[in-house]
């Protein structure tokens, strides 16, 4: 049988056309605020969480703790400084194998497990965000969501080519319980979660 007289029978014998199933609203927990659940489940799977107010806060903090790494670089425009350059594509990815640390702002942000979604136009590289040493991530509160429902929600009717959902340092565990962080990617994760006023 030829490729054409293949495609043409896969062609008629198409499934219908079906709805989506509708997704109940399941009960959120309406007990803690969203940035004290994200903010609570971050700390909880090992990242560092700051409440901040303003960019300056977080360049103050990053002086501090970032201190002795040599390359940073940030993918967010209003986060470039003469300690922190802007990141700048290059065609060859093992250029970025130095990178001490990166900076990100995502999409989203899910208090019910502290993960954020970004897409490859905010990581600069596809490859960025899974070789730097140490991960920040500028998240404004008003990214904020409950669960992954409510994230699916809204990625769903958004246009996008690759994506990621992040959360806390990379890690991992044997059968014997020996947890070791960023044993596949970033040795730390750091969040500064940004009250808009």
């Amino acid at each position: 049988m030829s490729r054409d007289k293949i495609l043409a029978a896969l062609q008629q014998n198409q499934p219908e056309l079906s709805a989506l199933p509708s997704i109940p609203v399941f009960e959120r927990d309406q007990e803690l605020s969203l940035t004290e659940k994200f903010k609570a489940m971050a700390e909880g799977i090992g990242s560092k969480v700051y409440l901040v107010s303003s960019l300056q806060e977080v360049q103050e903090q990053m002086n501090v703790d970032f201190a002795d790494e040599k390359r940073i670089v940030s993918t967010v425009a209003s986060l470039v400084s003469a300690e922190i350059p802007a990141f700048e594509l290059n065609a060859d990815p093992h250029s970025y194998a130095d990178v001490d640390v990166a900076i990100f702002e995502p999409l989203l942000a899910i208090a019910e497990n502290s993960a954020v979604w970004i897409t490859e136009d905010r990581m600069g590289v596809r490859a960025l965000p899974f070789i730097t040493q140490h991960i920040v991530m500028l998240v404004n509160s008003h990214i904020l969501v409950p669960d992954m429902h409510a994230a699916y929600e809204r990625i769903g009717r958004t246009d996008y080519g690759f994506g990621s959902f992040i959360a806390g340092p990379s890690k991992t565990a044997d059968i014997e319980q020996s947890l070791v962080l960023g044993a596949h990617g970033p040795r730390s994760m750091t969040v500064f979660l940004i009250n808009e006023v």
